[in-house]
């Protein structure tokens, strides 16, 4: 049949969905392939989160000072950062079962050789591969759902993977915590690198690049996945570097580092701002401080539930403005638990934008994804070393008032409802229809 190579017209491939997926119930081996993508988001939090939780006896055991452990748990962001565009493109080359295999044992191998470390220097080094390891993960994950994931179901297998994070985020403190307990914190990072490699290995054993390629998928599923496989599969076009030069992708690059630098004040600075602000114990804070993350996740999921026919642009101008005006609510919180509720909220209705912005990268990049994605995420992550230090500067000069640290916030989250008016990631002729995705039904 003509979608055998993966490439067509669009409206010619969902008619041939339409047609088998009459006559024939797709299987469902592509929520498999969702499962890989919550496990290894899940994954990558708790191996990037544990080395927090092990900052003092791994400060006590190298003799480290303040500034170093500073500078170790820096050298992970600086590579994350730094290493998004080119393992994004590298997935587009080369095609995410081959590079997500490689960089997962890569990783691994440096959250093993964690525990090996026996000085600032080589701590310093092994967390800087490992960020640099970790860089590829989401950009190429996200290509790997644009390509297993039809156009109306995409946007939930985002909001799932983002719920994951969060979620995993909140809890593996915790579990890291208790892995530290068990094993001691050099053995607990061995213990963290198996999981990479049990991941791998089913990875290798069930995931297949195309639907087309995979044995369990029938006829009516390939057909369902032609118009998603033809997009991520094409013909390369005018270049990754040309799709990078679209004005709408600076865009979409503004509005993600807008929400980041609002939501890394709920991984950085919210435990101070609840311990100096309101007087909590860090028992206290540590309790608060999971409820944005929670909050969060729920916001992504209910994200991918909204239906199709409300335009992502509308989501996102909405849940930004709703943002600013809880910002500017925030200073005025009675209590700690009154703050922290705002918080929540804000990190709820901010994350409504996430797999937004993340699905946007298939609509703009398509053969790219990958490598949209992952310049996006890059500047969401410089957003991670700015937003700290700015803060810094403006409580020291403040006099520890954290009024303007959050004025600052919602100015930014302003601006990034301000740059949704301007971006459009739909093609004309792409928006979907109330009735698109019946194929997709079918699958039950």
């Amino acid at each position: 049949m003509p979608v055998e190579d993966g490439v067509g017209n669009g409206s010619e491939l969902d008619a041939a969905a339409g047609r088998i997926a009459g006559v024939m119930k797709p299987t469902t081996v592509r929520y498999g392939v969702v499962g890989f993508a919550l496990s290894l988001a899940v994954l990558a939090y708790i191996q990037r989160v544990a080395i927090s939780q092990a900052a003092v006896p791994i400060s006590e055991d190298l003799g480290l000072s303040k500034s170093e452990l500073g500078a170790v748990l820096g050298a992970f962001g600086l590579a994350y950062a730094a290493f998004e565009v080119p393992m994004g493109l590298f997935g587009d080359k080369r095609g995410v079962r081959r590079v997500l295999t490689q960089i997962v044992l890569f990783w691994s191998l440096f959250t093993a050789l964690t525990g090996a470390a026996w000085n600032y220097v080589s701590l310093w080094i092994i967390r800087f591969l490992f960020g640099a390891g970790e860089a590829g993960c989401f950009p190429n994950l996200t290509r790997m759902l644009s390509q297993w994931m039809p156009r109306a179901e995409r946007m939930r297998g985002q909001a799932l993977m983002w719920a994951a994070t969060r979620w995993g985020g909140a809890v593996t403190p915790p579990l890291a915590l208790f892995g530290i307990e068990l094993f001691g914190w050099r053995w607990s990072f061995v213990a963290f690198a198996m999981l990479g490699v049990v991941w791998v290995v089913l990875f290798r054993l069930r995931f297949y690049e195309h639907p087309n390629d995979h044995p369990r998928a029938n006829e009516a599923e390939r057909a369902l996945l032609a118009q998603s496989a033809s997009e991520v599969h094409g013909e390369p076009g005018s270049g990754w570097l040309n799709i990078l030069l679209q004005p709408r992708v600076l865009l979409l690059v503004v509005q993600y580092f807008c929400w980041s630098y609002v939501w890394y004040f709920f991984i950085t600075w919210m435990p101070t701002f609840l311990h100096e602000g309101f007087g909590q114990s860090p028992f206290e804070t540590a309790a608060l401080a999971t409820l944005p993350l929670l909050a969060g996740g729920l916001g992504t999921l209910v994200s991918g539930w909204i239906p199709v026919a409300v335009p992502r642009r509308a989501i996102a101008i909405g849940a930004f403005s709703a943002v600013v005006v809880m910002l500017l609510v925030l200073p005025h919180a009675g209590g700690a638990l009154a703050a922290t509720v705002v918080m929540a909220a804000i990190s709820f209705t901010g994350d409504l934008t996430v797999p937004v912005s993340w699905n946007s990268c298939a609509d703009i990049g398509r053969r790219y994804t990958a490598t949209v994605a992952a310049t996006m995420n890059m500047f969401g992550n410089f957003s991670g070393f700015i937003a700290p230090v700015v803060t810094g500067i403006i409580l020291e000069r403040s006099g520890n008032d954290w009024t303007p640290v959050i004025y600052l916030m919602a100015a930014i989250a302003a601006l990034g409802a301000i740059v949704w008016l301007f971006l459009d990631v739909e093609q004309p002729g792409e928006r979907p229809k109330p009735g698109e995705g019946a194929a997709s039904a079918a699958a039950g």
